[in-house]
């Protein structure tokens, strides 16, 4: 026997669930505004002729392939990956690499705009007192988890740095993510750091850390506090979408029940 829990965050207009002006834009239409639509492909039918006067439910939807909880294709990061090698992209992303045993790291504990270390990461693993294998997923709670929604969503929660994603991608992970709005720091955070030092290392630097070995991860994931760390696989297929950088998921965490 299985359990399935939801670890995707709903997509969602009006909400702070991304910088001003890319956030996506929804638009409902119910069976009554759409009866005319239905009914132009039937000439001579009439509203009485819909059970109860229907038409049918949809919705115009203009977002990215970044809104909602979604996997970033190696694509995204850069034009190469693997040192130098085409990056692939989301329609290319190997399926083994979404569905696989997974292992959660609690940084709750790290303040807004942290940059969280290699050192960070081996000691959580102990604190778990799990040692990673090649192709587990690793997601990061983080504390903008529960700040989805709210005004200061995207600058909350702390980020993974490059050292701390090249010590996953060297063990053989090949799939991460993180309940915030960026696998990196909130660059609000970082833009105060590049101001102060100028170092160009500085930007974005979990993301590109797959230029020297190719990754995915997921962002904007929801509910990871109910997550214990280990014992549970994660499925996260994306939509395939041609070329695409990114698409979107419905990530669920697996869980075998006992009987």
């Amino acid at each position: 026997m299985r359990e399935l829990v939801d670890i995707s965050a709903p997509l969602q207009g009006g909400i702070a669930s991304d910088p001003p002006g890319l956030g996506p834009q929804i638009e409902y239409y119910s069976h009554e505004q759409t009866t005319k639509d239905l009914l132009a492909f039937f000439p001579g039918a009439t509203v009485d002729d819909l059970p109860d006067g229907e038409g049918w439910a949809f919705e115009w939807v203009r977002l990215t392939t970044h809104n909602g909880t979604h996997l970033d294709a190696p694509y995204h990061y850069s034009a190469t990956m693997d040192g130098g090698a085409e990056a692939i992209t989301i329609d290319e992303v190997p399926l083994e690499w979404c569905f696989q045993p997974a292992v959660k790291l609690d940084f709750r504990h790290f303040p807004d705009g942290y940059v969280a270390t290699a050192a960070d990461v081996e000691a959580e693993l102990g604190r778990i007192g799990h040692e990673l294998s090649p192709l587990e997923i690793v997601v990061v709670n983080t504390s903008a988890g529960a700040r989805y929604g709210q005004d200061d969503y995207v600058s909350s929660g702390c980020g993974m740095g490059r050292d701390a994603t090249l010590y996953l991608l060297e063990r053989g992970v090949r799939l991460t993510g993180t309940d915030a709005w960026s696998w990196d720091a909130p660059f609000v955070h970082t833009a105060a750091r590049y101001a102060a030092e100028k170092d160009p290392s500085i930007i974005w630097e979990g993301h590109r850390a797959g230029r020297e070995i190719g990754y995915c991860h997921l962002e904007k994931l929801h509910g990871l506090e109910a997550l214990p760390a280990t014992g549970f696989e994660i499925s996260c297929f994306p939509v395939k979408i041609q070329a695409a950088s990114a698409g979107w998921t419905r990530a669920v965490a697996v869980f075998d029940s006992p009987g």
